[in-house]
């Protein structure tokens, strides 16, 4: 016979919570954490930018203009008076400043661009499969080179917000690649240092202080230096990430030791033996699952930091270089002072890398919260 609906019992959410799977539980420990949520949703919208920067962007971001250097951001006007009309911009005059001789620009309220969507430019290859000259926004106008800079230009007339896309993928790609080296040493060798012990535990963390003990910047003018200059832009991208990488994976390896030496005398473990399982799956079966949020919580707060470090010896020339677009890159042209003075916004990429690095870290608290969803508080 069958159990009519208003008969079927109610599940409560604390019993539901009894019956659910480990995973659900952290999903839905995960949500409650609203900071954690909005924070995952800011790090997609970066990737989703860095997949797809060429169609985002507005011109060629190597395209260079000397007739537009310093170009200061346009407005972006959405009523005409007091009537609501569509997103304009009007057009620039470039002028020479009377008393100082420096070039300026002044708004030229006789030209009116309506911004449109969809609009044909420089042309690109959309996600390397192919050619296409369809980008998401533009301005409506007969002139050759077009007059639309949001965030102003550079001191070679580049414009901003385009390079800004294209550096966002260069450095937020790079902190996935570096995390992923970074893990894979940190787990391996971190692993057999605290499942093997003795010598090879020895030497495994002899090599680890030796590491640690290394001045940073120092070591860092020393590698940037051994690089050549003249290797292409992909080589010199790996080679920062692998610099960075092999710099950052000890940390991880000694939590992993830790965690190791304490499950090895576990029942779970000593069951595993006695039953003849290989030691690898007993390490990667029985034992790595066993911390995996740690792993996972542990490896987003890492790309942060990978973030702060390319950025930083970008910054500092010692990373990536032009005609390579990254963050860093973008700051480098700000550290002239004459050049902040005159073009202050150049310095806008900065508030990107720190809301890049604000939103890991609070993704990174909302998974190391969930990742002990018995956990009370």
């Amino acid at each position: 016979m069958a159990v009519r609906e208003e008969d079927a019992p109610v599940i409560t959410m604390e019993e539901r919570e009894y019956i659910a799977s480990q995973l659900k539980l952290v999903w839905w420990r995960f949500l409650r954490h609203r900071l954690a949520v909005i924070a995952t949703a800011v790090i997609l919208g970066f990737y989703l930018v860095s997949l797809f920067p060429e169609f985002l962007a507005v011109h060629d971001p190597q395209s260079q203009d000397a007739l537009r250097t310093f170009v200061p951001p346009q407005q972006v006007h959405f009523f005409d008076g007091l009537k609501p009309s569509v997103p304009y911009v009007y057009g620039f005059i470039r002028e020479r400043d009377p008393v100082t001789r420096k070039p300026g620009y002044s708004t030229d309220d006789s030209k009116k661009f309506p911004i449109q969507f969809f609009v044909r430019g420089y042309e690109y290859k959309f996600v390397s499969l192919f050619r296409t000259d369809i980008h998401l926004m533009g301005v409506d106008t007969d002139e050759k080179t077009m007059p639309f800079h949001i965030l102003g230009t550079d001191r070679l007339g580049r414009d901003l917000y385009s390079r800004l896309l294209y550096g966002t993928r260069v450095s937020m790609s790079i902190g996935l690649v570096g995390v992923a080296i970074s893990l894979f040493l940190g787990v391996l060798l971190g692993g057999i240092s605290g499942y093997r012990g003795g010598l090879a535990d020895m030497i495994i963390q002899r090599f680890i202080e030796f590491i640690r003990s290394i001045p940073t910047i120092p070591l860092w003018l020393g590698l940037a230096a051994a690089v050549p200059k003249e290797w292409s832009v992909l080589r010199l991208y790996f080679a920062i990430t692998i610099i960075i990488s092999l710099l950052g994976w000890t940390t991880l390896a000694r939590e992993v030791r830790g965690r190791f030496l304490a499950l090895k005398s576990e029942d779970f473990v000593i069951a595993a033996h006695l039953y003849g399982t290989s030691e690898l799956r007993i390490v990667f079966r029985h034992m790595l699952p066993s911390f995996i949020s740690h792993i996972i919580a542990t490896t987003t707060l890492a790309v942060p930091a990978i973030i702060i470090a390319e950025t930083a010896l970008s910054f500092l020339g010692l990373g990536l270089r032009p005609p390579a677009i990254s963050w860093g890159t973008l700051l480098f042209e700000a550290q002239n002072l004459n050049a902040i003075s005159n073009a202050p916004w150049l310095l806008i990429p900065g508030p990107f890398v720190l809301l890049a690095i604000l939103a890991f870290n609070f993704m990174g608290d909302g998974l190391r919260d969930a990742a002990d969803p018995y956990s009370t508080g």
